[in-house]
């Protein structure tokens, strides 16, 4: 039976402050399991200009709650270009010496879990799984160079672009079983004609899905210690339509401002797009609805992360945008989608993804390519909802959280080891 388990994830910094996130929550449920997994992680936070510091060291060991994590040193920097870049190679750099010094302190792996966002981690894993001699799963949380692809900032025929994807079916190739947290990945690898029975190197067989989710325990923690009072939420006379998310040209929040704007256009009275988030967008939208006098959107900016659950417990609706791209068709895993389904309440979507989980549980109403408009007549059509149809969505959305529950999708991956 395997029993230690290093997972190397590079961004999950965070995680040690926060206790929650995939990871430590994964790595939780490895503990009630009997396992003894390790985070390894970058000394940067992205998107933070924190560093943890590693007092001179490759690496420190830092603990949080039960769950160890091992710092790895790693050079600040800040946005997407280059100094991100030699952030990402230097953690690639350091995980090895780092690997190497860790299992002769404290015995070696008997699995590593590498996850991405970046494929470097896992080239990583890899490699330093074949050194040590234990097998290597390596976990995709996102398409690369699919993603990039699929956003514009790369052309698919170019010589970058045909490099990284031949990278990454050498990852796929090597690793001993990979983890999607997109249901779609077996159809992404059989696209792409990688797949055996279509004469490529990847056993299809040795790939499996498992998305992300919500600590229910935490969720209702959180919900019931971090209540607070505020006029907008408690007002039983509105309708809340609650976002929350960052407030980055990214997320297009802009478009929120266009669907409540068609909600007053529609005359339809007593609901309001609440918005919790911060980002470098906030102050031109919010300029943007008193130059036009758009009144039903209130801007709450920035909240503790563990406000979230009481904040969405208030919600009478939980919205959901994405940007429509070529990747959408492989599913989704928006950590979002699972905190909107821990609420109990509907969610509106203007995106269909393949495998849609909203479409699946039947707790809300999904629209793809939804003009503002569209998302306007069925917020006002699910505010009318009789009090039966309300409800069955409500107790359809929190039926999906509990599917997605942590513990369950550690029996998941219990399975897979």
């Amino acid at each position: 039976m395997k029993k230690n388990i290093w997972i190397l994830n590079h961004y999950a910094t965070n995680m040690i402050e926060d206790k929650a996130g995939r990871h430590y929550w994964l790595a939780e449920n490895l503990i009630l399991n009997g396992y003894k997994p390790t985070i390894f992680c970058a000394s940067t936070l992205h998107n933070s200009n924190k560093s943890i510091d590693t007092e001179g060291n490759l690496f420190v060991k830092n603990e949080s709650g039960d769950v160890p994590f091992v710092v790895v040193k790693t050079p600040q920097y800040s946005g997407n270009g280059k100094k991100r870049i030699i952030n990402m190679i230097s953690f690639y750099k350091n995980l090895f010496p780092t690997a190497k010094n860790y299992a002769k302190l404290n015995g070696k792996p008997d699995i590593i879990l590498a996850s991405s966002v970046h494929p470097l981690t896992l080239v990583a894993g890899i490699k330093i799984a074949k050194k040590l001699g234990v097998p290597c799963i390596c976990e995709v949380r996102d398409l690369w160079p699919e993603s990039i692809v699929a956003y514009g900032s790369l052309k698919r025929n170019s010589v970058r672009a045909k490099i990284l994807y031949q990278g990454e079916k050498w990852i796929y190739k090597k690793a001993n079983k990979l983890i999607f947290t997109m249901e779609g990945g077996k159809d992404y690898i059989i696209e792409q004609g990688w797949g055996k029975e279509n004469g490529g190197p990847i056993d299809i067989d040795k790939v499996y899905h498992i998305n992300n989710g919500i600590n229910l325990v935490n969720f209702t923690q959180n919900r019931e210690e971090f209540s607070f009072v505020d006029e907008d939420l408690d007002n039983k006379d509105i309708f809340k339509v609650i976002y929350t998310g960052s407030i980055r040209k990214v997320n297009d929040v802009n478009y929120l401002i266009e669907v409540a704007k068609e909600i007053e256009l529609s005359g339809a009275q007593n609901i309001k797009v609440i918005i919790y988030g911060d980002g470098n967008d906030k102050d031109k939208l919010v300029e943007r609805c008193k130059t036009e006098n758009i009144t039903s959107v209130i801007f709450k900016g920035r909240v503790p992360k563990h406000q979230i659950p009481y904040i969405l417990s208030k919600s009478d609706l939980n919205i959901l945008h994405f940007q429509q791209n070529n990747i959408k068709k492989y599913g989704a895993s928006l950590n979002k989608l699972f905190e909107y389904f821990a609420s109990g309440k509907p969610i509106i979507s203007d995106c269909e993804f393949g495998y849609d989980l909203i479409k699946r549980y039947d707790c809300g109403v999904v629209v793809d390519s939804a003009s503002p408009k569209e998302i306007a007549e069925e917020i006002i059509k699910i505010k009318n909802f009789s009090l039966g149809e309300y409800n069955t969505m409500c107790i359809n959305s929190f039926i999906a959280a509990q599917d997605y529950d942590f513990s369950k999708l550690t029996a998941k991956l219990l399975e897979i080891i």
